[in-house]
């Protein structure tokens, strides 16, 4: 059987159908979109925005066979006689792609816009009264009404792009705001002349004042009947890729279920509603189905700088991230990016998604979507916040060939060498608070990237210890306490009484308790005591 065409990277629905691509039907979805008019959808990169937003330009073009065997098809020829009207009929179509320009360059704004005008008015002509943006972008839309006797069809792509690049920037990223502002309010004021207008972007945080002028806006991002527009369903993987998941498996000897265990676990998750369907990374799921091989492609593609320096500066206790981040409607969709408020943009950029929403309490528990988003992003906070692979020769394998060995001296020694090489310098003495968290932290980021090769847990509650290792042979239980809250000796006491390790009694493994004490005042492990348990099983 001939390899199937997967559309990696293939954004032009007339292209991938021509082609003849894979495609994940999504057309039921327009049928939706067309009883309203003018609509705005966020999602995270690479999640099939353009896609999608290339799919409704075939379908306003009337490109009726582009949509052969598709939900559109047929859904079309009934839409057309229950509204008396002619099917696939044919709109003028303006579409805005931000997609291409590094807007850093103080023009390139400015060079974009006239270049989508100059390539409109050349097909509907212009007006010398027409002098900025606003004036010619309303000039174009009526006279695209008028000469071809159809309402215009505007579709914006990325329209928060320029902001995204500039957010260093607050001046040039404030002139882009005024200058996007004006140019969007005018889909309102020509509402008369226009069909239906749909735009994209990765955030909302700039959509109060982007879009003030815009207050019909039909914000459908975390509506649950569009849950599954962009991003691949559980039920669309098990029955639109048979045929390559059948080949992963085979490829990387693993069972049918071991296969869809682990595309779930790395690349499935990603909620953008209350109570709406999950689903899968499309990105991700493409290139793994390709190319045999299990990586962060969606990580890889781009690197949140700004966001793990955000989370730096505001002090942010970044174990939360791990699900225990909870926000209400305000504050999911504050509408700014800045230092002090990382948590919205870091769930609209993909890197968070709502893991339960709490009805009684009106609010939604965040976290991370799935391994690949957890493990590139807590390697993106180890560069920022560990002295890791800085000439030190030290790195998590380091740390992993310790565990490994079951040499635990040598483990807490190499954290004692990370605490010493800490810069704590931003930090002042006073800032007890501060310094704690520091310390919270790194031994969470340690154990926490330690789980991309065992079985982890870290920063524990009541009833198990605060980080515990798994490996093939054995059980480390860690018990770390501040020095002026307890000792070594009292930590390790702890395991003991509160019999941290008895979930583990059957598993066979030789256990290893470590009870540490942290000195607050030297910034650094004080002491820590060593004992093994041997399972009867042993």
């Amino acid at each position: 059987m001939a390899e199937r065409k997967l559309p990696i990277g293939v954004q032009n629905f007339e292209d991938l159908r021509q082609s003849e691509y894979l495609y994940v039907d999504k057309t039921k979805y327009i049928v939706q979109l067309l009883r309203g008019k003018v609509y705005f959808l966020s999602r995270p990169r690479r999640f099939g925005k353009s896609l999608f937003l290339s799919t409704l330009a075939a379908y306003f073009r009337g490109q009726r066979e582009l949509f052969k065997g598709l939900y559109l098809e047929k859904a079309e020829e009934e839409l057309a006689k229950q509204e008396g009207r002619e099917a696939w009929q044919q709109y003028p179509i303006l579409y805005l792609d931000f997609n291409a320009s590094n807007y850093k360059e103080t023009n390139s704004l400015a060079i974009n816009l006239n270049n989508h005008l100059t390539a409109w008015e050349k097909l509907y002509g212009t007006e010398l009264s027409e002098q900025d943006y606003s004036t010619r972008f309303m000039g174009v839309i009526r006279r695209a009404h008028a000469k071809t006797g159809q309402q215009v069809v505007i579709l914006i792509d990325e329209y928060d792009k320029a902001l995204l690049d500039t957010l260093d920037d607050e001046q040039l990223n404030t002139q882009y705001r005024d200058v996007l502002g004006a140019f969007f309010s005018v889909i309102k004021t020509c509402d008369e002349h226009l069909r239906f207008s749909f735009l994209t972007g990765v955030t909302k945080f700039s959509k109060v004042s982007v879009f003030s002028g815009l207050n019909n806006l039909n914000d459908i991002s975390m509506e649950a009947i569009y849950a599954g527009i962009c991003g691949i369903k559980e039920e669309e993987l098990v029955s639109y890729f048979v045929s390559e998941i059948a080949e992963l498996s085979a490829a990387l000897q693993l069972t049918h279920e071991e296969t869809i265990a682990q595309l779930k676990q790395r690349y499935d998750g990603y909620q953008f509603c209350r109570y709406g369907e999950h689903v899968y990374n499309p990105f991700s799921l493409l290139n793994v189905l390709k190319k045999h091989e299990f990586a962060d492609y969606w990580y890889a593609t781009g690197t949140p700088d700004f966001l793990v320096k955000y989370l730096k500066e505001a002090h942010y206790f970044i174990p939360d991230l791990e699900g225990g981040v909870r926000l209400d409607d305000y504050g999911l969709n504050k509408h700014r990016a800045d230092a002090h408020d990382p948590i919205p943009i870091l769930f609209q950029t993909g890197y968070l998604t709502i893991k339960e929403y709490v009805a009684a309490r009106n609010y939604y528990r965040l976290g991370y979507p799935n391994d690949e988003v957890r493990y590139g992003f807590l390697n993106n906070l180890k560069s920022s916040f560990l002295p890791l692979d800085r000439g030190l020769g030290i790195s998590i394998f380091k740390f992993l060939d310790d565990i490994d060995a079951q040499d635990v001296d040598s483990f807490m020694e190499r954290l004692q060498t990370v605490f010493a090489n800490l810069p704590y310098d931003t930090t002042e003495r006073t800032e007890v608070k501060f310094r704690e968290r520091d310390y919270q932290i790194v031994v969470y980021l340690i154990f926490a990237l330690l789980g991309q090769y065992t079985e982890t847990e870290v920063v524990g509650t009541t009833g198990r210890a605060d980080c515990v290792v798994i490996t093939a042979t054995t059980v480390y239980l860690f018990e770390l306490k501040l020095w002026s809250a307890g000792t070594a000796e009292e930590a390790l006491q702890q395991i003991i009484e509160k019999d941290y390790a008895a979930k583990y009694a059957s598993s066979g493994k030789e256990i290893i308790l470590i009870g540490a004490s942290f000195d607050e005042e030297k910034r650094n492990i004080k002491e820590w005591i060593v004992e093994r348990m041997h399972n009867n099983n042993h």
